[in-house]
């Protein structure tokens, strides 16, 4: 099937992309002013051939001819459903197990030293891994925690794993995975702590789940939680919304950490706005909150 980007001095009828269903810079223009507004996602026609493939098959299940046509209907009250459908084919689920290693190196070398004394000494420790995906990054951070604390669910220490996908938090809750997506994590580690059910693939042992709550969230609505986090995961996350929006997030993160508390962000991340002054870098993509943003 051909579905390439037409360019702006192509087709009169503004065809965005040649394949079974029209589709129009109009058609693209709703779509992403609809994923903006739902979940911050910035789109623009770079990204045609993508939104493209991605709800070609949504269209295809629902019987539309046209992308207008899918349009009008998750914009209207009977498309609610479908609209939610429609961002999660359009979310970017892309992860691994201990991706951008770096950090949890970190995790494990220099900050579960003071949590881990905290937590035999009473105290309550609170990790936050935001964009959760299929769950491989809040199991890495489990593990790198069990590592150093085997007893860890003995203790007040937890960590919540959010995602705006309830498609794929299923999958993460699930804990089943591929052999060949356990290429990251150590022999010895997958040993112990993944099982070979019969049905296949390896299955993530309870120890580790017992530490995870998995909730669904969209981080441009209101939390349901007021922290403070101790350490906050938010990477290849904000990656995809608009410089504004991304430094809001960073706002509401530094209002959720504890003073020399630590956020993790991608490889391809930077923090804006003001709350960049109020963390200091101690790594690759590895910040230690200064405190400065006031708690809401």
């Amino acid at each position: 099937m051909n579905t390439n980007v037409i360019a702006a001095s192509g087709k009169p009828d503004d065809s965005l992309v040649a394949g079974e269903f029209p589709m129009t810079r109009r058609d693209l223009a709703d779509i992403a002013a609809m994923i903006h507004a739902d979940a911050g996602i910035a789109l623009n026609d770079t990204k045609a051939s993508l939104v493209y493939s991605r709800l070609s098959k949504r269209l295809r299940r629902l019987g539309f001819k046209a992308f207008s046509d899918y349009c009008r209907f998750v914009e209207g009250e009977e498309g609610v459903a479908e609209r939610r459908e429609m961002l999660s084919a359009l979310t970017t689920n892309f992860t691994k197990f201990f991706r951008e290693n770096h950090h949890f190196e970190h995790l494990e070398q220099t900050v579960m030293t003071d949590l881990m004394a905290r937590a035999k000494a009473g105290g309550r420790v609170r990790i936050w891994s935001a964009g959760c995906s299929d769950g491989s990054e809040p199991y890495s951070i489990a593990l790198t925690v069990l590592k150093v604390f085997p007893e860890a669910a003995n203790h007040d220490f937890k960590i919540l794993a959010t995602d705006i996908d309830p498609k794929i938090l299923e999958k993460a809750k699930a804990g089943i995975y591929e052999e060949s997506s356990l290429e990251g994590v150590d022999p010895a580690i997958r040993k112990q702590y993944f099982q070979r059910p019969a049905s296949g693939g390896c299955a993530v042992d309870a120890k580790v789940k017992s530490l995870i709550t998995y909730r669904e969230l969209n981080l441009m609505q209101p939390w349901p939680f007021r922290g403070p986090f101790d350490v906050i995961f938010c990477r290849n996350v904000v990656i995809y919304f608009d410089e504004q929006t991304q430094a809001r997030i960073w706002t509401r993160y530094a209002q959720m950490l504890s003073v020399s508390g630590h956020l993790y962000i991608g490889h391809s991340e930077r923090l804006w706005g003001e709350a960049k002054d109020w963390f200091s870098n101690v790594g690759i993509t590895t910040y230690r909150y200064l405190g400065g943003g006031e708690r809401k």
